[in-house]
């Protein structure tokens, strides 16, 4: 049954929506096939809005397409990991010092209320919990910057990011490092130096790549 073509946008993006979450949360894994019809049968939609999804995320590095054989989930090297946080780095460090230099109070707040939230669920071994309070602290800090390009780049490359925090929470220790730096960036931000704010969003991510440099060193990346 074909969409309706003022439906058609939707259709796309839930589409979109659904694969890249299956490719995340790794219910698809990476290099496997992407199939078109049982997401089109899960979905209640026609073919084409999910063939359109997975050319998007074709685009934007989640899948690979090759001829003849279909579109496949990326399988990210360590080269590619790093390229991806070191542009975290730089995204990161402009929202930190904009973040710094403006302190929005209701902000501030909330990056307190998420960092305790994420001590306690290290804390209680709660690793998902932890790792989704980690997202929304950095989406927050993004949100935080007045340049309205860096949200939209921040919303990509947060999605791509996702794919190396899979690792890197698995790293001994790391998760506790991470909230430490995580506090560094909190004090700076909080009062107010913008150039500390900077430094310890460089520090943070500068540790996050030593991470996965030692999970591939082990094998597990």
């Amino acid at each position: 049954m074909a969409d309706p073509p003022d439906d058609s946008g939707s259709r796309v993006q839930l589409a979109y929506e659904t694969v890249r979450e299956a490719v995340l949360r790794r219910v698809l894994k990476p290099g496997e096939r992407v199939t078109v019809r049982p997401f089109a049968e899960r979905l209640g939609i026609s073919p084409t809005p999910v063939k359109a999804a997975l050319s998007i995320l074709e685009r934007e590095g989640f899948l690979v397409a090759k001829q003849n054989s279909g579109f496949f989930v990326a399988e990210l090297t360590l080269d590619d990991l790093r390229d991806i946080y070191e542009l975290r780095s730089a995204v990161d460090a402009l929202a930190a010092r904009d973040v710094a230099r403006t302190r929005p109070p209701e902000l501030l707040a909330r990056l307190q209320e998420l960092l305790a939230g994420q001590y306690e669920a290290l804390g209680a071994d709660d690793i998902e919990t932890y790792a989704e309070l980690d997202r929304e602290f950095h989406a927050l800090i993004w949100r935080g910057s007045r340049n309205r390009r860096l949200h939209a780049i921040a919303d990509l490359l947060g999605a791509q990011l996702r794919l190396g925090q899979n690792v890197t929470i698995t790293v001994p220790g790391r998760p506790q490092a991470s909230l430490d730096e995580h506090r560094e960036i909190v004090d700076a931000v909080l009062s107010g130096d913008t150039s500390a704010a900077e430094q310890a969003t460089r520090r943070h991510v500068d540790q996050v790549i030593r991470a996965l440099v030692r999970a591939n060193d082990s094998g597990t990346l």
